[in-house]
């Protein structure tokens, strides 16, 4: 099959490099011109990895290299996925599985990233829309250290599709149909390891980031349970295997955030000279906004945009989290 993928970016870098070793006619496209030739003409992708990337991947930017895809990859950041999702739907000329691979929602109108998808492709132009979602780093993938993923779609055949094509021996990906309780896990668990990053800067331990992770996961299952989700994915790749990876590593964008957060004592700084993709930042924000309409109690989340948004004090979100009224602990009601 051909996979084209669109952003040359770590994950998609990594991806590509899975697809091409299971035989896969493997193209990626960018924007930043030096990425693509590195990747191209020299087999690696610098700007990302100090490992090389197999032979078979290769790089342009020219974005009708989709137009005799099989399979098409958006692995590009949410801020930037309504555009290229966009101008690749001008091109697509036959029905086409698109995947989606970013963990976050639309940040006007709140949507899943896979709704954003089936709203800008036209019907006539998709097979279906999979998310490619799970506890994973992009580092570990292109060094082929063993990883699981789930394939998650409403279509199960185009889900088995996806399956195959990624799984091998160091990249196995299983199948799921809970949609809205995937893409939510995946996405609410980046506003957690900003979280966690910001226990660990300040000082705390172990014991803090258990807690942490716990009360987080009982949070993101309240809130997924809201939108019609089922608990049990929580307990999947997709909820606490995502939450874990995600708050524990350095790897992780989201964990190291508030990592320097917790270092400088203030969101101010961090907020202001970031220049990377951190999705939980936009994550808490859409959260924070989605569950005061419903009425869903996210306290984690709340002190989290707190420290982002308003400026809190990191010391004092975590004092007030450790104050809030004693209650039974396996009380996940809305």
């Amino acid at each position: 099959m051909k996979i084209c993928i669109l952003g040359t970016g770590s994950w998609g870098t990594a991806l590509g490099q899975v697809a091409a070793d299971n035989g896969n006619e493997v193209m990626m496209w960018g924007i930043n011109e030096d990425q693509v030739h590195d990747i191209e003409a020299n087999h690696h992708n610098r700007a990302f990895f100090e490992a090389p990337v197999s032979k078979d991947v290769h790089a342009s930017t020219d974005l009708h290299i989709i137009k005799d895809a099989d399979i098409i990859l958006f692995a590009v950041p949410t801020m930037a996925l309504e555009d290229v999702i966009e101008k690749a739907a001008a091109l697509i000329e036959k029905p086409v599985i698109l995947v989606n691979v970013a963990k976050g929602f639309h940040p006007i109108t709140h949507e899943r990233l896979s709704c954003v998808i089936e709203r800008l492709v036209p019907k006539e132009k998709r097979t279906a829309v999979v998310s490619l979602i799970g506890p994973s780093h992009a580092e570990e993938v292109i060094l082929r250290q063993l990883t699981v993923l789930n394939a998650v779609s409403f279509d199960e055949k185009s889900a088995e599709i996806i399956q195959r094509a990624f799984s091998n021996e160091y990249f196995r990906v299983y199948r799921n149909t809970d949609v809205i309780g995937a893409e939510t896990g995946v996405a609410l668990k980046n506003i957690m390891a900003i979280a966690s990053g910001i226990l660990t800067g300040i000082g705390q331990g172990d014991n803090a980031r258990a807690a942490l992770m716990t009360r987080g996961l009982a949070e993101m299952t309240r809130y997924g349970l809201k939108q019609g989700a089922k608990a049990e994915t929580f307990l999947g790749l997709d909820g606490v295997g995502d939450l874990i990876v995600t708050c524990t590593s350095k790897h992780s964008r989201n964990f190291m955030a508030g990592w320097q957060i917790g270092q400088d004592g203030s969101a101010d700084r961090f907020m202001k000279e970031n220049k990377k993709t951190v999705e939980g930042i936009y994550a808490c924000k859409v959260i924070h906004e989605e569950s005061k309409k419903q009425d869903i109690d996210m306290p984690i989340t709340n002190e989290v945009y707190a420290v982002l948004y308003e400026g809190k004090d990191p010391d004092q979100a975590i004092k007030d989290l450790m104050g809030r009224s004693l209650k039974a602990e396996t009380n996940i009601s809305f």
